[in-house]
């Protein structure tokens, strides 16, 4: 590995790896994911780019949420430091995707105990559970929405086909934290959408995520500048009627230029194998070459 592949490495690392530590996405040699190498979810979740853009957009849309929203809010660190957050947040998603099946079942149990204590009551007064089923498979829906969309819109696009065997490659994995009822399908997804725009609503909570995002060093540095054009582009990606309900107008939208340069830049990341990786590291645990996943296809 040159000097330049080690530092894109330590970039990379360092948007996922809280803390310094490593998971070791090698171990234990042979042993399967919860999704397969050859699934469309190994291809999406490998690319960083749409990762950050699919996950803002996930957020806004639970943000949407009265429930999910004060669980969010009023109980994590993510106002106060969001950064070590985050970065907790993309290994669980990364160790779900890719780690060993038994250090992924290891990991969604220890959230679901953590999510247990989280309970309390909206500023409307309505009950919620951090682990109610409803409100879990909202959360895994628009995860996949997100992490799908983001993709597709600006890495590389995909299938009906594929798209769909998104949706249903997320199901055992998303029975584990206990969303038994998350879509597995793009109608699916559309149809849960439909059933909870009705009580999706404004709350200035949402700007103060975006907000955050921005004025947060999340990106490294040589890539902070790109920063700003991520966040639009989840933006842009929402649902219109998404949008419309939680305030994000034309001030939102992503630009032309910032358009392309979002595009090439998940372009690049899609076809840019990078050692020490989550994704590199759980083909080399299966005996499969480096560059797997970033193989041109059809």
């Amino acid at each position: 590995m040159t000097d330049g592949d080690g530092r894109l490495a330590g970039l990379v690392q360092s948007l996922i790896q809280p803390d310094g530590r490593h998971f070791d996405f090698r171990v234990p040699a042979g042993e399967p994911a919860l999704a397969a190498p050859d699934s469309v979810s190994w291809r999406v979740f490998k690319n960083p780019v749409s990762l950050f853009v699919g996950g803002v957009t996930a957020v806004i849309l639970e943000l949407a949420e009265p429930r999910v929203r004060t669980g969010v809010w009023e109980h994590s660190s993510f106002r106060s430091d969001p950064l070590p957050r985050l970065k907790r947040t993309g290994l669980a998603a990364m160790v779900t995707v890719y780690g060993a099946r038994s250090a992924a079942q290891t990991m969604i149990a220890g959230v679901r105990r953590m999510h247990d204590k989280v309970t309390g009551d909206t500023p409307a007064g309505a009950a919620y559970r951090a682990n109610d089923a409803a409100l879990l498979d909202w959360v895994q829906a628009t995860a996949s929405f997100g992490f799908l969309e983001a993709y597709h819109a600006y890495a590389t696009p995909l299938s009906v086909a594929d798209r769909d065997r998104f949706y249903a490659e997320a199901g055992p994995a998303a029975a584990l934290y206990g969303a038994t009822g998350a879509p597995a399908s793009v109608a699916e997804w559309e149809a849960r959408l439909a059933a909870m725009l009705p009580g999706l609503e404004r709350s200035e909570i949402v700007f103060e995520f975006l907000a955050l995002m921005r004025k947060t060093a999340i990106l490294p540095a040589p890539l902070r500048g790109l920063q700003g054009a991520l966040i639009r582009a989840a933006v842009a990606i929402t649902p219109p009627a998404v949008r419309a309900v939680v305030g994000l107008g034309a001030a939102w939208d992503l630009g032309p230029i910032e358009g392309r340069l979002v595009r090439w830049a998940g372009a690049a990341a899609d076809r840019l194998p990078v050692r020490g990786t989550p994704a590199v590291e759980a083909c080399q645990r299966m005996g499969l070459p480096a560059d797997y996943l970033y193989r041109r296809r059809g």
